[in-house]
């Protein structure tokens, strides 16, 4: 612990002298022949913009300060990055790091390090709050973030000015604007996506909009509350059942079908995450965004979703960990990365510069969402299953046969049974 503890403060020196350089840069040099494996989630929409060539650029930085390590970095789709690392750690034989959706199950099962076992006070330190918070179980953080994002509401600026319309900050304004771009021929007036992609993100935001959420503010589950009930209740009633959620059904529509429609021109309204900007720039929509819009008023709260770096304890390599991973979160990083993928930072000191910069005057109102956004109960080891069932369950609440009462009553005995299977 001696050497650790040195090496800890080698580390923070260093991270303070030199703010947004290498952090801890003696740390892996004396080091000899030790190789570092990360598997990461890929980012990028194809080949010209994958992850790979990020993190190309970065270890190659690193390795020419660190002679004696090698960073060997595996990149896959989000559709498989989770199962290769739980394959490989059901195996015996995790990787060093992995970037990936979730860290509860492993951090529960005692094969993690704890956040302060390998970053310096200075960075750990540097992570945004909420984001903190979010990455630990009982007051200690295992998950360290390594992207993040708001949701606010999109709107097409052509297709309301056409329709003589303002941006909505109440669920009764959202609902007139959809009436007037319905009557007006438009695809979907408002494109809800409860479909199996990601209905936990839809769901979650709309809740949270209605005063309400997954959990309450001593973390127990309550899908059932009354504010719940009343949301998804409006949502079926209001949009749904007076068709201005489009052609597909809510839930059949995807996340990435709706992204594809807005972009397309066929949407008025819909959440969105801070990469849609650049999609529909791309495309030449000409688009707004908004709080998201509440009961009566904009909505307290926001959706916020982070994805964790995590670091395995099988190998031993906690050093020389730690020092590539105060590399990875120093400022010049982080804030290539977020702009590289429309992201947010996931560390006070990019953030700060972002909110300044005219560059990232386009993220900003996800930024200036952060401070209230919540985030998934990502730090119970029951969130996979609960997550797993929002997306196989929700969209029925909202169909016309469908019964908000019993889909929640539902949700939140999946959710109590695997509370207590843990």
């Amino acid at each position: 612990m001696q050497r650790r503890s040195l090496a800890r403060t080698i580390a923070a020196v260093s991270a303070l002298g030199l703010t947004g350089a290498l952090g801890g840069c003696g740390l892996g040099t004396g080091s000899s022949g030790i190789t570092l494996e990360l598997i990461a989630a890929d980012y990028g929409t194809g080949v010209d913009d994958s992850s790979k060539k990020y993190w190309a650029a970065l270890t190659e930085e690193y390795e020419a300060e660190h002679p004696g390590v090698r960073i060997d970095v595996t990149v896959h789709s989000w559709n498989d990055v989770d199962r290769e690392v739980k394959e490989r750690v059901d195996a015996g034989d995790p990787p060093d790091m992995a970037q990936i959706g979730a860290y509860a199950d492993y951090a529960a099962d005692g094969l993690l390090y704890k956040a302060d076992d390998v970053l310096s006070i200075p960075v750990q330190a540097d992570f945004v709050s909420q984001l903190a918070t979010a990455g630990q179980i009982a007051g200690v953080q295992y998950g360290m973030p390594f992207a993040s994002s708001t949701r606010v509401l999109f709107y097409n600026k052509t297709l309301f000015e056409e329709a003589g319309l303002t941006p909505p900050a109440t669920w009764d304004e959202l609902a007139a604007n959809a009436q007037a771009l319905k009557e007006e021929g438009v695809k979907y007036p408002y494109a809800l996506p409860l479909g199996p992609e990601e209905a936990q993100a839809e769901t979650m935001q709309w809740l949270l909009s209605g005063k309400g959420g997954y959990t309450d503010t001593m973390g127990i589950y309550g899908f059932d509350s009354a504010q719940n009930t009343r949301t998804v209740t409006w949502l079926k009633d209001e949009l749904v059942g007076k068709g201005l959620t489009g052609p597909v059904a809510p839930g059949e529509l995807d996340r990435a079908d709706a992204f594809a429609a807005f972009t397309a021109g066929d949407v008025g309204m819909l959440n969105g995450h801070p990469s849609l900007v650049g999609m529909a720039e791309q495309k030449g929509v000409e688009f707004g965004t908004v709080p998201t819009p509440g009961a009566s008023g904009e909505s307290r709260a926001t959706l916020g979703v982070a994805d964790w770096m995590t670091a395995f304890k099988k190998s031993g390599h906690r050093d020389e960990i730690g020092d590539f991973l105060d590399f990875v979160y120093g400022k010049d990083q982080v804030l290539a990365f977020s702009r590289d993928y429309d992201l947010l930072p996931v560390t006070t000191s990019a953030s700060r510069v972002m909110a300044r910069s005219a560059e990232d005057e386009k993220l900003r109102p996800f930024l200036d969402q952060l401070p209230t956004a919540e985030l998934y109960p990502v730090g119970k080891t029951s969130w996979a299953d609960v997550n797993a069932e929002i997306k196989q369950r929700i969209g029925k609440a909202v169909s016309p046969n469908g019964s908000p009462e019993d889909v929640l009553g539902r949700l939140q005995a999946t959710a109590v049974r695997a509370e207590s299977a843990r």
